[in-house]
């Protein structure tokens, strides 16, 4: 089985305030779902509240992250499934929870992490 990273960037997200609430739930649901049929690996959103720094390997840090880069921000899941057809049911399943397209990649699992 491969493991399999859906997501979505924060721009996708395209929801008024006072549906917020109601999507919140229905990305849970699909969320509970997953760990009922025991596909669920991990998931959760990177809090834009907190700026990355970026660490060299001397130790040193720099506000930011890769300048040159897009930022990363939104949402991720990761499901581990027996194949690109099954992760791509989830990913859709997940698009309409929250109301935006998911970004769907083969994640690559260090299985000595």
């Amino acid at each position: 089985m491969s493991k399999y990273l859906i997501s979505f960037p924060s721009a996708a997200m395209k929801v008024a305030a006072d549906e917020l609430e109601a999507v919140g739930q229905d990305a849970r649901g699909v969320i509970r779902a997953a760990k009922e049929a025991g596909v669920y690996v991990f998931g959760g959103g990177i809090d834009e509240s907190v700026p990355p720094v970026l660490v060299s390997a001397d130790g040193s840090v720099a506000e930011g992250g890769y300048a040159w880069a897009p930022p990363l921000n939104g949402g991720f899941t990761v499901l581990e499934l027996p194949s690109r057809e099954e992760a791509t049911a989830w990913a859709a399943r997940l698009a309409e929870a929250c109301g935006c397209d998911q970004e769907l990649r083969v994640f690559g699992y260090d299985p000595e992490s």
